[in-house]
């Protein structure tokens, strides 16, 4: 069983992240409704604009229940920055894909969220892939990120 850190240095690490966390969602709510999106449905049409997906995956990736996610591609569909279309490799599945429409908001979302890059340009490369090489072990990542 681990044991739980509860020392100073550990306690302000902790609260640290949960400021950076907090700052960025409250960015991305910010970014999100200047599209008339909600924070929801703006994470969605992120990831997909990454990789189309089935919902059941994008369920996993944002840890949440397929039938939320159903509901947010419907909206998003509605709004036509999201469309549906056959898997290639499984026909039975359908994915959930950006339009082009869709993939520009997404682009113009990413380049609105400027908090994180703001303070991060002002560390070195070096420091940069520091935090990064340390977040990907608390994630439990290998340092190349391939896990």
């Amino acid at each position: 069983m681990a044991t739980t850190r509860t020392d100073p240095l550990t306690l302000e690490v902790v609260e640290l992240i949960g400021a950076v966390v907090a700052r960025y969602y409250e960015e991305y709510e910010q970014a999100a409704a200047a599209h008339s999106l909600t924070g929801a449905q703006a994470r969605v049409l992120g990831l997909l604009s990454l990789d189309p997906l089935p919902m059941r995956r994008i369920a996993q990736k944002l840890k949440c229940e397929p039938s939320n996610v159903t509901g947010i591609v419907d909206r998003l569909e509605a709004r036509g920055l999201v469309e549906r279309r056959p898997d290639p490799a499984d026909r039975r599945v359908k994915l959930a894909a950006p339009t082009e429409k869709g993939a520009s908001t997404a682009r113009e979302l990413r380049a609105s969220l400027d908090f994180a890059r703001e303070p991060l340009a002002g560390l070195s490369d070096t420091d940069r892939a520091v935090l990064r090489d340390l977040l990907r072990r608390m994630l439990g990542m290998d340092p190349a990120g391939l896990s």
